[in-house]
């Protein structure tokens, strides 16, 4: 089997409880995520983790390290317990056994806030888990007041992350005493770079998919090749915005600001349409159009009501700046949007964005961002090399976000859109060079071996 661009593809096993001989209920825990209340949830984190280790040993599979992503498979590390026979151990055979555990587990935590954390009450929790380890164990692992898979997950890992550097402060400052080290996320080159561009990167670095640091290489292509490109990124994305029920033809004169994705609060869909006049005057010296997309949690009503006012937004401002919505946010139009617009727009909440990976995607198929310093930005932002920042790094908010976001478009980078496009091209190269070269799977991947798995 081969994945995309002929590389090998690795199997992914699912779990699934619908199966005829699990009761009604069972069958339908792995319905829907994030589905039910609080019963409903442990049920289905206990599938993960406590039926995910017993599926591998089913399969014969020696597992050397167990990675957990996010407290949601913590309960894997009770499994482990049981099975090393210290379901109701205590003081020093506790101990050894709790060891044992932390140098099979690797952690890594995605929340920068104590709220985003699963927890559950004890009395649940223990009724659940009965048979597996013993109150008294499961209270000394899981935190006070409330089983909180997060601190489960860190008391029983020898190795805790965070996703961004940033990100790691933040989770040290939650968590005072954990050491928690930095491993800032990546994406998958050959994945997220459009046709066009894997072409052209074939073409003179051979061997980036496998090696992507060549990237750096990126800077010798010529601004020609480069524009070229990004010009055939530019019209599949128009195409499929024209192609969209009611349809609209993007003007292929103006530059387009793309936002996508998940819609809710921290994310803060709507700062740049705080001062829709503020919008108007800067189009009507800099003509610009926006193309923003996403989905909202089932459950978040309010990033529900984000979209639909985004779609207010856009016809408000109808006839002065452009603004598409493209729904059915899904893979196909993620590639689409972050290869074929020409600035890539973020605006979260510090410091809430653990790492954020749009941008990520956007700069291997040269497209700078323009985002505030938060998540992975705080490393990749070279102010006019890579793209632009939005305020500074310790400017929180909102209304200076704006403001800034504003002066920002209508000072620097509309202009330099407008501008000598070599200067623009050398922009697009460099967000190639320097961010596609570092932020992406394999440097991740190279880190997690050499400093989680084999230490």
């Amino acid at each position: 089997m081969h994945g995309i661009g002929g590389q090998p593809a690795l199997p992914v096993i699912l779990l699934d409880t619908d199966l005829p001989e699990n009761a009604p209920a069972d069958r339908r825990l792995t319905d829907s995520l994030y589905g039910g209340d609080d019963a409903y949830r442990l049920r289905q984190e206990m599938v993960l983790g406590i039926g995910g280790v017993r599926m591998l040993e089913a399969l014969g599979l020696r597992v050397e390290k167990y990675h957990l992503n996010e407290g949601h498979s913590a309960l894997l590390t009770l499994e482990l317990l049981r099975s090393s026979r210290a379901a109701a151990a205590h003081g020093s055979n506790l101990q050894d056994a709790v060891a044992a555990v932390r140098r099979r587990c690797v952690f890594t935590t995605h929340t920068p806030v104590e709220a985003g954390h699963d927890k559950y009450p004890y009395p649940l929790a223990e009724a659940a888990l009965s048979g597996l380890v013993s109150p008294d164990v499961l209270r000394t692992l899981g935190g006070p007041g409330h089983l909180n898979l997060t601190r489960l997950a860190l008391a029983l890992s020898g190795w805790v992350n965070g996703v961004a550097e940033r990100h790691a402060q933040t989770s040290r400052s939650l968590f005072p005493g954990q050491e928690v080290h930095a491993v800032s996320n990546g994406v998958h080159a050959c994945t997220w770079t459009a046709e066009p561009f894997r072409r052209l990167f074939d073409r003179g670095m051979p061997k980036w998919r496998h090696e992507p640091e060549l990237l750096t290489r990126a800077l010798n292509i010529p601004d020609a090749d480069i524009e070229a490109a990004h010009a055939d990124c530019r019209r599949a994305l128009f195409d499929h915005v024209k192609a969209l029920p009611g349809g609209a033809a993007l003007d292929p004169g103006r530059p387009t600001l793309g936002f996508a994705r998940r819609m809710t609060g921290y994310k803060r869909p709507g700062l740049l349409f705080s001062s829709i006049p503020r919008l108007r005057a800067i189009a009507r010296e800099f003509p610009f159009q926006v193309v923003v997309s996403g989905k909202a949690h089932p459950h978040d009503e309010a990033g529900k009501q984000a979209i639909r006012q985004l779609q207010a937004w856009a016809a408000e401002l109808a006839g002065s700046v452009p603004v598409v919505f493209v729904p059915d946010y899904r893979l196909q139009a993620a590639r689409l949007l972050v290869a074929g617009t020409d600035v890539w727009l973020n605006t979260p909440e510090p410091p809430l964005e653990a790492s954020g990976t749009s941008g990520m995607k956007a700069a291997l198929n040269g497209v700078p961002s323009l985002s505030v310093l938060d998540g992975w930005w705080l490393e990749g932002c070279e102010e006019g090399v890579t793209g632009w920042a939005i305020g500074s790094r310790d400017e929180e908010d909102a209304r200076g976000h704006a403001e800034s976001l504003y002066r920002k478009l209508e000072q620097t980078v509309l202009p330099a859109w407008y501008g000598p496009r070599p200067k623009w091209c050398a922009v697009m190269k460099a967000a190639i060079a320097y961010n596609g070269s570092c932020f992406n799977s394999h440097r991740m991947l190279r880190r997690y071996a050499s400093e989680a798995y084999w230490s």
